[in-house]
């Protein structure tokens, strides 16, 4: 049948494009279904790009850390599309003692995990990256962490897996998952209905609706946040910055370009309705927060900004599961704006969920079934 494959992806971003492309080459056919007009028109084209594994939960770590050390440094040559992958560490910034107990308490869980990452003073911090004010009064450096496009990796994936063969159905949006003999079988959307062995689930927070179809419910919200890009600016620096507060992230792009993200707390306020849109408030309050540590980029004009949801998690890290209760169906989502950079390894292994191979990594801790109320 025309709309029967071995596995049915519902989202079309870097996750369901990377598990599109892993699947592929295991030699099962896919059909990826994105309600959007576009591939990465969610999260995956609208992240600021990071690829770190510190500052992460520890849950994490194991899929970033080999992600970092096995997937990224040759995904451009893997996917014949440069991702403009750099890898020359996160500085993860503070400006008072309050931040630095925050940076000291996640730099001693990522260590004990085996991570390369330490804290620094401010003095060495300026060492590192001159542009940074004197307000900077330590942070926390990992050498191995760096940032990468996301669009050109959304679409390395997209273009190598429609190479291989996975067929892509765009402006096609999912309306129910239906079970046939209490199997996850058939996918519904609006004007068709497709059928297949294995389903994926990895639309984000829409997840959530679409997952409430089979009776099942994945405890997240959706965030909304903001971001802008600069008019390109003379080379400064290549790392990526955070913060102890989380409250603004960036980086220098390959062509000179700043991209930063952040909040002013008032997004959920000024919500249109669900749409992505951008509010007057939070550029300027994460512009006034860049000019604390970076005063250089005082006079640098904004091209343009966007907004874009995250799908936060109750507890922080993503769910990455089959569902007992509905065999068939697996489950990526509530990713809490840490997709990114795990998406190469995240695609490799729902590629092994849905072939029933053995996995890279034990993912008790990201099982739907930890939300299961203990009796």
């Amino acid at each position: 049948m025309h709309n029967c494959s071995d596995v049915i992806i519902i989202g079309g971003g870097i996750i369901g494009c990377a598990a599109a492309y892993y699947l592929r080459k295991k030699g099962l056919s896919v059909i990826v279904l994105e309600k959007s007009p576009h591939i990465g028109n969610g999260g995956s084209g609208r992240n600021g790009g990071g690829v770190r594994q510190s500052g992460r939960d520890v849950r994490e770590l194991p899929l970033a850390m080999y992600a970092v050390r096995h997937m990224w440094p040759g995904l451009s040559e893997e996917l014949g599309v440069d991702v403009e992958y750099c890898q020359e560490g996160n500085l993860r910034l503070g400006k008072t003692e309050n931040h630095l107990q925050i940076l000291r308490g996640l730099t001693q869980k990522a260590s004990s995990c085996g991570l390369d990452v330490r804290m620094l003073d401010g003095g060495e911090v300026r060492q590192i990256n001159p542009y940074l004010s004197g307000e900077v009064i330590g942070a926390s450096f990992c050498p191995t962490d760096g940032h990468a496009n996301p669009l050109k990796a959304t679409l390395g994936y997209y273009m190598r897996a429609r190479e291989l063969g996975a067929r892509f159905i765009t402006g096609e949006e999912v309306q129910a998952i239906r079970k046939i003999k209490g199997k996850a079988r058939q996918v519904v959307t609006k004007q068709n209905i497709y059928e297949g062995d294995r389903i994926i689930l990895a639309a984000g927070y829409e997840s959530r609706g679409i997952a409430a179809t089979v009776g099942i419910d994945i405890p997240m919200s959706n965030v909304l946040i903001e971001a802008l890009v600069t008019e390109a600016q003379p080379t400064m620096f290549a790392q990526m910055l955070g913060t102890a507060d989380a409250d603004f992230y960036g980086h220098q792009t390959r062509h000179g370009s700043f991209v930063f993200g952040g909040e002013s707390g008032f997004e959920q306020v000024n919500r249109d309705d669900g749409h992505m849109a951008v509010s007057s408030i939070t550029a300027s309050c994460t512009c006034r927060g860049i000019l604390k540590y970076i005063p250089k980029l005082a006079h640098a004009k904004i091209v343009r900004t966007w907004a874009g949801y995250e799908d936060v998690c109750i507890d922080g890290v993503p769910v990455i599961s089959p569902v007992e209760e509905v065999p068939g169906l697996i489950l990526a989502c509530a990713f809490t704006g840490h997709g990114f950079g795990i998406a190469p390894v995240t695609g490799y292994l729902l590629s092994q969920m849905a072939t029933g191979e053995e996995m890279l990594f034990d993912l008790s801790a990201f099982r739907y079934d930890r939300f299961r109320p203990v009796i």
